[in-house]
């Protein structure tokens, strides 16, 4: 065993860290954060600390149903898109991701009311950084993937020569740390 292998990371992957699960547990994840994100900032839109002209403007007058729906199919969206990756790979912190991008969207709506544009821009902005952060989950379970494939080809190679020198080759030097 070497050093780096004190300290890999592939072995977390091991643990049970991937999500796999029957689809309405998925589901229920995905709607779970959903509700818990647009919640909190709808909430944080509701109390506002201070005068709004020294921060964000608390909820403007008006009704403000139809923003709390876009960021309810803008968050089944972005947990959907986070979850459907950790089903698979791992993925850190999918449910804060997807939580603090729908509680910043939602409270940004609720303060200052953005034309449907603005809204689907912010929209598409938090569907594309879910997907930003796995992708560079899926790139992270490739790498770790192929370290892995080639740590079990150099192990298969060094089994055939042994095989070969007919059990007696000589030991190398990372087996035989820690040996007396």
């Amino acid at each position: 065993m070497t050093f780096e292998d004190l300290f890999d990371i592939d072995d977390i992957e091991d643990n049970n860290d991937v999500r796999p699960g029957p689809w309405w547990r998925h589901t229920l994840w995905t709607v779970g954060v959903t509700a818990f994100g647009v919640g909190l900032g709808w909430a944080g839109a509701s109390s506002s600390i201070g005068e709004s002209e020294f921060g964000l403007p608390a909820v403007a007058p008006g009704p403000f149903g139809k923003y709390l729906v876009a960021w309810a199919v803008i968050g089944l969206l972005t947990a959907g898109v986070l979850r459907a990756t950790a089903a698979r790979v791992l993925v850190c912190i999918p449910g804060q991701i997807a939580a603090v991008l729908l509680l910043v969207g939602t409270r940004l709506s609720l303060g200052w009311r953005p034309e449907l544009p603005v809204l689907a821009a912010m929209g598409a902005a938090c569907v594309a950084v879910a997907a930003l952060w796995s992708a560079f989950a899926l790139r992270g379970a490739v790498k770790a993937a192929r370290r892995r494939a080639e740590r079990q080809r150099a192990r298969d190679e060094d089994a055939a020569r042994t095989a070969a020198d007919g059990g007696g080759g000589a030991v190398r030097d990372e087996d035989a740390v820690g040996r007396p």
